[in-house]
């Protein structure tokens, strides 16, 4: 290959020391042979890269537009050696956290910020964190797939195995709610299932893709709207689109503005227990650091404590 890796880097520090005697002492090798690997590349581009011209070398446009596309090489090249770095002193050059809907991924901002901190110097920046959402059985797919290294928010009937480890998050109570204009505000409590059958339902689609979806809170033959979030199914309901149950956090704040109302049912929804889990087998020194954060009950709390 013509174009090298070094060719670029010595063109890069001619470019960036203004001189091939400097740039000869930055890259600790003497001038002459800078003169050398610059000329045979010209040669064998069969272009002219620098203007030798006056006391500085300067690039001619065909070897600035070699330069500019060959700096993005440059970074691409420090990047991989980063990353490589990286898993020689056991971080992840990746972090993948899947968070479901139900709960407020900005709960997570605290550690996150105390994560970097940590992090700032390590080569390269330390471990990029990506975080995603996903709901009910999505989110454990997006674990159990390989989609993601750590689920936070899995409902109970996700089950371990395959390498994959689960620990309870906490309890979310959920309480039935419709708009003041919605016709079973004024209804007489307890709210009959067949009461409720007769109105729309809002509920928030599950994403699984391979795995079977399900739903909660339905009624045989009611009519749905289905949204793609906890916090769409919460603003579909404070607009009098439909009923039905929302997590306790989250309709609390709408009831006391006067934008939500609570009914008793006869049929009440027990409490959801969560989870947090993870992909147990090769579990890097990122992901050791969340778990580890997820002890602390605080965390625990602000995430089940509502959104931001």
């Amino acid at each position: 290959m013509i174009l090298t890796l070094e060719a670029l880097a010595v063109l890069d520090a001619i470019d960036r020391h203004g001189s091939f005697a400097k740039a000869a002492q930055a890259l600790a090798r003497v001038p002459s042979a800078l003169t050398y690997q610059v000329r045979k590349l010209e040669d064998e581009l069969d272009v002219l890269l620098f203007d030798r011209r006056g006391h500085r070398a300067r690039l001619t446009p065909a070897g600035a537009d070699l330069l500019a596309q060959g700096r993005h090489l440059l970074d691409a090249a420090a990047a991989v050696e980063a990353r490589v770095r990286r898993f020689g002193s056991g971080w992840e050059p990746e972090l993948r956290i899947v968070v479901d809907t139900l709960l407020d991924p900005a709960r997570l901002n605290g550690a996150l910020a105390d994560f970097y901190a940590e992090q700032g110097d390590l080569p390269g920046g330390g471990t990029a964190v990506r975080i995603t959402g996903e709901v009910l059985t999505g989110t454990w797919e997006a674990l159990s797939s390989g989609r993601a290294d750590l689920a936070i928010g899995v409902g109970t009937a996700a089950s371990s195995g395959d390498g994959l480890a689960a620990r309870p998050l906490g309890e979310v109570r959920f309480v039935f709610a419709v708009s003041p204009r919605h016709p079973l505000a004024r209804a007489p409590e307890p709210l009959p299932a067949e009461r409720i059958q007769r109105h729309r339902a809002v509920a928030v689609g599950d994403t699984a893709r391979t795995l079977p979806r399900f739903s909660t809170g339905l009624l045989t033959g009611q009519d749905v709207l289905t949204v793609p979030s906890m916090r769409a199914k919460l603003a579909a309901q404070v607009a009098g689109l439909g009923c039905g149950f929302l997590p306790e956090f989250a309709a609390r704040p709408e009831v006391k503005a006067g934008r939500l109302v609570l009914k008793a049912v006869e049929a009440t929804r027990a409490p959801v227990l969560t989870h947090y889990a993870w992909r147990a087998q090769g579990a890097g020194r990122a992901l050791r650091w969340f778990l580890k954060r997820l002890e602390d009950p605080r965390l625990r709390r602000a995430l089940l404590s509502g959104w931001g």
